[in-house]
C-alpha cells in the first residue's frame, strides 16, 4: 500500500501557532532544545521519509522525484552514525562522483544535514567519512561491483538504484556483492532510494518479502518545493507515462509482446556516444494534419565502431508544415546531418517542397511504406536484441512509443500513433537495414 504522505501534525500545530503563542512556546525551551529544533528530523520529515515500523532487512523509498528520499536516507544513515560508534557504512551510487555530490556534498547529503558539532569529516582521497562519535561511512560505485567484494558493513545507502549500469550484469553483481558482505553488527540493514525504472534489480527488490516498500509522489513534498516548479511538471506531464513514472513514483511495466522493452533500452543506454558518427540522418515521419499527430524528427548516426545510436528525438507537436519542416532543418543542422530520410506515404510531392521550403540543402530521400509500423519495426527491434543499437542518452517520449509497439501488429503506447517511433525505425532501416551497394569492376 503507498504509503501516505502528509505532513506531520506536530510540524504543522508549530508552525501555525499565532506568533505570541509560538514566541512563548519557543521561550520556555532551554536554548540546547531550541537549537536541536531545526535539525529534529522526526519534527519536519513528511511519513514516507520515516523509517517504517516491525522488522525489516531492507528499506525501499521508490518515489517521483522531489520527493525528499536522498534527505531519508542522509537523515536515516546521520541516526545511526550518532547512535552507533561501531557502525561501518557502504554509500553506494551510480558512479563515485554522484556519490560524492549528492550522498555527502549534496544539499539533502550527510554534511548538510549534520546538526553543528555532530559533522563528519570527509577525506576524499579514502572516500571516507567519520563521525565524531566513531562511526564510519566508505563510498562505492556501483560500475565497479569488485570494489564491494571483500569489505564487511553494518549498514548500507543505495541511491538511485534504477540507473545503476546493467551492462555485463553490473547492477546485480553489485547488490550481490554489497549483501555478502552486509554481515556486521547484531542486525545489518539498508535503504534504497530511487525513482522507478523497470529495470531487473528493483523488479527483484519489489518482489522480495525482506524488503520493506514506502512509495510516494513529487505532490507529497511540495511543501518544499517551489510552488512554479510543481504547478509547471503537473501542467506539462499530468498523467503522462513520463509524469506517472517520474512523478507519481510508479513502475510502468512492459506490456506483453512487446517489440522493446524497458529493460532492453536501459541495457543499450550510453550518456554520450562512444565513437565518432560516419553518417547521420534525420528521420521524419510526417503528419497527415498540424492538427492530429506529431511529426516525429530523429536524429540517428552510424558509429565507426559499426554501431548505430540514436542521438536525439525532435519531434514535434500540432506543428504546421511550415513549423516541422523547420525543425528537421534545425535539427540537420545542429547535428550536421548527411540526409534526410522522409516517409513519403501522405503525399510525396508534398513532403519535398516543404522540406526545400525549408532551405534544407541536404540530400532528401524519400521512403514509402509497403508494411505497416509494426512490421517495418520488426528487423530494427532486432537489432537493439544483437547489440547493434545504443541510446546515447534519455528519450522518454520517444521510448514509451517503442515499448507500446506489439508483435503481431498492434500498438498501445501514448498517443494515436507511435510517430516518434516510426522516424526512428526509418532512421535506423536508412543506416543499418539499408541496400549496401556493392562496388563493380567495369571490363571496358
Amino acid at each position: 500500500m503507498p504509503t501516505k504522505s502528509t505532513k506531520p501534525d506536530r510540524a504543522a500545530y508549530l508552525q501555525n501557532l499565532p506568533p505570541a503563542e509560538r514566541q512563548a512556546l519557543l521561550a520556555r525551551m532551554s536554548d540546547r532544545q531550541r537549537r536541536a529544533l531545526r535539525t529534529y528530523w522526526q519534527l519536519w520529515a513528511h511519513e514516507g521519509q520515516l523509517p517504517p515500523n516491525g522488522e525489516w532487512q531492507g528499506w525501499l523509498i521508490m518515489a517521483g522525484r522531489g520527493f525528499g528520499k536522498t534527505r531519508a536516507g542522509a537523515e536515516w544513515i546521520r541516526a545511526i552514525a550518532e547512535k552507533d560508534p561501531t557502525a561501518r557504512i557502504a554509500l553506494v551510487a551510480a558512479s563515485l562522483g554522484e556519490a560524492r555530490s549528492v550522498m555527502v556534498e549534496g544539499q539533502s547529503g550527510l554534511l548538510a544535514v549534520a546538526p553543528r558539532g555532530k559533522r563528519p569529516r570527509f577525506e576524499p582521497s579514502r572516500r571516507l567519512l567519520t563521525w565524531p562519535g566513531g562511526a564510519q561511512a566508505t563510498l562505492f560505485s556501483a560500475g565497479e561491483p569488485e570494489s564491494l567484494r571483500g569489505p564487511q558493513h553494518s549498514h548500507a545507502w543505495c541511491d538511485e538504484i534504477a540507473k545503476w549500469d546493467l551492462a555485463g550484469g553490473r547492477a546485480e553483481a553489485a547488490w550481490d556483492n554489497l549483501q555478502l558482505g552486509l554481515r556486521l553488527g547484531a542486525r545489518p540493514r539498508l535503504i534504497a532510494t530511487t525513482t522507478p525504472r523497470a529495470v531487473p534489480l528493483l523488479r527483484r527488490l519489489l518482489d522480495n518479502q525482506e524488503v520493506s516498500i514506502t512509495h510516494g509522489s513529487t505532490y507529497a513534498n511540495k511543501a518544499n518545493l517551489a510552488p512554479g516548479f510543481v504547478r509547471s511538471v503537473r501542467t506539462q506531464y499530468g498523467k503522462s507515462l513520463l509524469g506517472r513514472q517520474e512523478l507519481d513514483g510508479e513502475l510502468i511495466v512492459d506490456l506483453t509482446g512487446a517489440l522493446w522493452t524497458r529493460a532492453l533500452l536501459e541495457q543499450v543506454r550510453e550518456a554520450v556516444p562512444t565513437s565518432l558518427p560516419v553518417r547521420t540522418v534525420v528521420a521524419v515521419d510526417p503528419p497527415a494534419s498540424s492538427a492530429g499527430d506529431a511529426c516525429g524528427i530523429v536524429v540517428c548516426a552510424l558509429g565507426e565502431d559499426g554501431i548505430a545510436r540514436v542521438l536525439a528525438d525532435c519531434s514535434v507537436e500540432k506543428a504546421s508544415p511550415e513549423k516541422w519542416a523547420r525543425a528537421v532543418a534545425r535539427a540537420a543542422q545542429a547535428w550536421q546531418a548527411d540526409r534526410v530520410v522522409a516517409e513519403a506515404n501522405q503525399g510525396g510531392a508534398m513532403v519535398a517542397s516543404v522540406l526545400r521550403a525549408a532551405d534544407l540543402a541536404l540530400p532528401l530521400r524519400l521512403v514509402h511504406a509497403s508494411k505497416g509500423k509494426v512490421a517495418r519495426a520488426e528487423p530494427v527491434a532486432a537489432l537493439y536484441e544483437a547489440g547493434r543499437v545504443r541510446h546515447a542518452g534519455q528519450f522518454p517520449q520517444l521510448e514509451d512509443q517503442l515499448c507500446g509497439l506489439l508483435a503481431g501488429g498492434g500498438y498501445e503506447g501514448p498517443g494515436r500513433s507511435p510517430d516518434r517511433a516510426d522516424a526512428l525505425v526509418w532512421g535506423l532501416t536508412e543506416l543499418v537495414l539499408g541496400k549496401k551497394r556493392v562496388p563493380r569492376v567495369s571490363l571496358g
